[in-house]
């Protein structure tokens, strides 16, 4: 019976729980079974709150005991990307700068989550302060991909992603920076969102670059994705950066996926030199799927895509540099060198040097020297006006089409260990996601299949206008139903057993 539970979706979890055919303790203590049967090889959490889980599986049985109205997730257990303050339970951010630290409160997410009764199992593995685009980068320890273990799972959200694709838990939250949803959902092949900046507050989640970060719902369906998104978006007054406008309806989206009529871009920039044959065999034929499906298909050209990652590597560095400043050895987290022989800058000086990784440090100088006197017109400046040019093709392209499609990554899965001493190779893993954190818009991705060279899941990137996340959904829930009608079932089931 544990075996089944764990394959269930979380809608289809939520809806035997509301009706009484499945209690949320038994959901809960299957996943925690299944997280301690296999998570020693994937290594997608860093702290599993088995206690605090199973009291919020019994809590929510309690409620539906008592006659009381369930959430529509209410019972499903979740992985949370440990980016996010949980009151009472470790938040390291992947960092050996925080380990041990305890919040005392909620991010806003984690207690939108803990009112609509979703049990929140641990804690994922990450790229640490989010930095990275394979979770190689955290001080606990790389995170395997569950499709071949010697892979990465893609960063920096590598241990949600991972999560889901060995069915350790049905949901997960992300964040997303320069892609940091949607390239792990790409090559574990799962779905993951990056919604509109602003439309899920910010507020406990540990800073990276604050005009960038963003987080989001993570899942194996569309529908599922949608069910979260809709627990976790919506105004908060405690970020300041939170849009007040409602939240689209992505549930009812998601429910009807249609895109006969709809106008599909696809930007000749997203293709050409170091983009994996099978990537774009796979694309290519979802932009032919999209043409049976009734859309329209339209080429685009926006010209300074080009430019997305060489902006994006002067401004995230530069904000990375501004937040990473607070952990001064003064307040949370380590402290090295306190023993009475150095001052508060000696002490603040060694506690960076054992606490924070390489490439922590790579793009904290990085943004330190773009944002010195005499460079930060030269660099910082520059890449802001780059910026402001990303968003006007957008905007020019959204005026011709509804959506934008592309690949969400170059290429599948690469080995743990190949890209480690070459930075730029491994940035290059973000190219096609970072234009969208530039410019504020919403993006997702869904599995396109798998490449035929390495037999590795293939990502699809739909990307919509800022407060048109609905039209992500739309779009991914009809293509996901045309490819598992296609293929006779998830992806997933195609994924090696672990």
């Amino acid at each position: 019976m544990a075996g089944e539970l764990i394959k269930l979706t979380a809608a289809e979890l939520a809806a035997g729980i509301a009706r009484g055919e499945l209690t949320a303790v038994e959901v809960t203590e299957a996943h925690l079974a299944r997280i301690e049967a296999v998570d020693e090889k994937v290594n997608a959490f860093l702290h599993v709150d088995r206690e605090g889980a199973l009291a919020q599986a019994r809590e929510v049985d309690a409620k539906r005991e008592r006659g009381e109205k369930l959430g529509p997730l209410a019972g499903v257990p979740l992985a949370l990307k440990d980016l996010f303050t949980t009151e009472g339970v470790p938040t390291t951010a992947g960092s050996k700068i925080l380990q041990g630290w305890v919040p005392p409160y909620d991010a806003t997410v984690t207690k939108r989550l803990k009112d609509a009764d979703v049990v929140i199992i641990g804690k994922t593995n990450m790229d640490e302060f989010a930095m990275g685009s394979s979770t190689e980068n955290s001080a606990y320890g790389p995170t395997g991909n569950p499709w071949d273990l010697t892979r990465i799972p893609g960063g920096s959200g590598g241990g949600s992603a991972a999560s889901l694709a060995a069915y350790e838990a049905p949901l997960a939250i992300g964040t997303d920076t320069g892609g940091s949803i949607r390239q792990p959902a790409a090559v574990t092949g799962t779905v993951g969102v990056k919604p509109t900046y602003g439309g899920v507050s910010r507020y406990g989640m540990v800073a990276f670059s604050s005009s960038l970060d963003q987080g989001g719902p993570c899942a194996r369906t569309v529908l599922d994705a949608a069910l979260l998104h809709s627990v976790i978006a919506g105004h908060d007054e405690k970020d300041s950066t939170s849009i007040a406008q409602p939240v689209p309806d992505v549930v009812e989206a998601a429910r009807n996926g249609e895109v006969k009529g709809l106008r599909v871009g696809v930007v000749k920039e997203f293709r050409g030199e170091g983009y994996q044959a099978g990537v774009m065999q796979r694309f290519d034929e979802s932009v032919a799927l999209l043409r049976e499906l009734g859309a329209e298909v339209v080429e685009l050209s926006c010209p300074s895509f080009t430019k997305a990652l060489a902006a994006y590597y002067l401004i995230a560095p530069s904000e990375c540099s501004s937040n990473l400043a607070r952990f001064d050895a003064m307040r949370y987290g380590m402290r090295t060198g306190d023993d009475g022989t150095h001052s508060a800058e000696e002490v603040t000086a060694l506690t960076r040097e054992a606490g924070f990784g390489d490439e922590v440090k790579r793009r904290v100088m990085l943004g330190t020297y773009a944002l010195s006197s005499g460079y930060y017109d030269a660099y910082y400046g520059s890449a802001q006006k780059v910026r402001t040019l990303i968003t006007r093709d957008f905007e020019k392209a959204f005026e011709q089409v509804d959506v934008v499609v592309s690949p969400t990554t170059p290429t599948t899965a690469f080995p743990i260990g190949e890209r480690a001493d070459d930075p730029v190779a491994m940035y290059l893993a973000d190219l096609c996601t970072i234009p969208s954190n530039l410019a504020g818009n919403s993006a997702m991705s869904i599995p396109c299949g798998l490449a035929p060279e390495d037999g590795l899941p293939v990502g699809l990137q739909i990307i919509a206008p800022a407060m048109a996340d609905d039209r992500l959904y739309r779009v991914g829930a009809a293509v996901e139903a045309a490819y598992q009608a296609r293929w006779g079932h998830p992806l997933l089931e195609e994924a090696p057993s672990l």
